[in-house]
Parts: C-alpha cells; structure tokens; sequence
C-alpha cells in the first residue's frame, strides 16, 4: 500500500541515489548548504568585522584621557608653582578639548557637569590614519 502512495519525486530521487528521508530540500535548505556566509564558525578574512565576537573585548581595559589643553614651562618655573597656581593653556574657553583612548587622539568633546562632578560630551569623532 505504502508503494501506491508514492510520490513520483521521490521515487526519481531515490533511483537518482538522493536521501529522501528527511524530505525533498527546498530552494532555501540548499542556499544555506551553499552560502559559506551562513556558516557562524567561518574564519574572517582580514580587515573583516568580526561583529560576532565583539564581546570577546569587552572586559579589556582602556586608558581615557580628556585634554583640556597643554602648556609648557620651564623645570624652574614648574618648581615655583603653588596652590592656588593658574597655569595658562593654549585653548579658549568653551574650544573643543581632545579624548584620548590609550594615547590615541579619538574624538573632541565639550565639558559638562554631571551631579557635582565633571564629565566629557563627546561632540566629533575623529578618524585617523593607521599607520
């Protein structure tokens, strides 16, 4: 009985050596067999985004720096400063300041204050060159 019943697809599968236990594959089944992109455990080519395994960094610790200006003095006049002391640096008020990420100039950012303690907007992303 179970013969009549058969699905003439089947049964041109079955001659052509095809497993069809599972059923015919549809177009999608077989796109996913042939698209390595599928794949979550390929290797990445390099300069490739590894979005998947951003997590992997997120516990490595960063240095962050905001620059509100710089200034250079002599070791003489360094030794004379006191509290209270104001050291003049070569940016006006209400100019960007530079952030710094491990040394490496990042972004620009204006001051804000935030429940009685200092913080840093960000306001430009800066793009540099790896060289």
């Amino acid at each position: 009985m179970s013969d009549e019943n058969e699905n003439p697809e089947d049964a041109v599968a079955e001659s052509a050596g095809e497993d069809t236990s599972g059923g015919a594959m549809g177009l999608s089944e077989m796109e996913e067999v042939d698209n390595p992109h599928q794949d979550q455990k390929r290797e990445f080519d390099i300069g490739e985004p590894m979005a998947d395994d951003v997590t992997a960094i997120y516990d490595i610790p960063v240095q962050i720096s905001a620059v509100l200006g710089r200034s250079t003095m002599q070791v003489s006049q360094l030794l004379k400063l006191g509290r209270g002391a104001v050291v003049e640096l070569d940016r006006k008020v209400g100019e960007a300041i530079d952030i710094y990420v491990n040394n490496r100039l990042v972004a620009r950012g204006e001051v804000v204050v935030v429940e009685d303690k200092l913080g840093v907007t960000m306001t430009e992303i800066v793009k540099s060159d790896r060289s």
